[in-house]
């Protein structure tokens, strides 16, 4: 008989599967939020990877239960940060200085792309 033809091989295979996937998971998350954790000392820091390495699952649980909510405060505090530097970085590359966005409607005014009207719209509009 092969295995593909019972199907409950084929259940608890991929159970295992997932289980093992989300188990790496947490393994990852958790070296993260320790190299990232700027309160916690070196020594600490290789004791819980000593333990991660020796009793897996056994630590795996023990940190989520002891240091879960840290954890979870850091990645917000993290994604925040991200978040704040792309936005600062977005600013700064896409938005042009009023007096760069004036000579390009005076340049489209000049050339006659624009009515005086705009241009004074445009030019009401920057430098509010």
């Amino acid at each position: 008989m092969s295995f593909w033809e019972n199907f409950w091989d084929i259940f608890w295979w991929f159970f295992i599967a997932c289980v093992f996937f989300a188990y790496l998971f947490g393994v990852f998350a958790i070296i993260g939020d320790l190299f990232r954790d700027r309160g916690l000392s070196g020594w600490w820091k290789a004791v819980w990877i000593f333990f991660l390495c020796f009793l897996p699952f056994v630590t795996l649980l023990v940190y989520l239960a002891a240091r879960g909510e840290g954890m979870a405060e850091r990645s917000i505090e993290r994604s925040r940060r991200d978040q704040e530097e792309a936005d600062s970085y977005i600013r700064r590359v896409s938005a042009a200085s009023p007096a760069d966005e004036i000579s390009k409607a005076k340049a489209l005014l000049d050339a006659g792309t624009i009515s005086p009207e705009e241009f004074a719209r445009i030019k009401s509009r920057v430098l509010v």
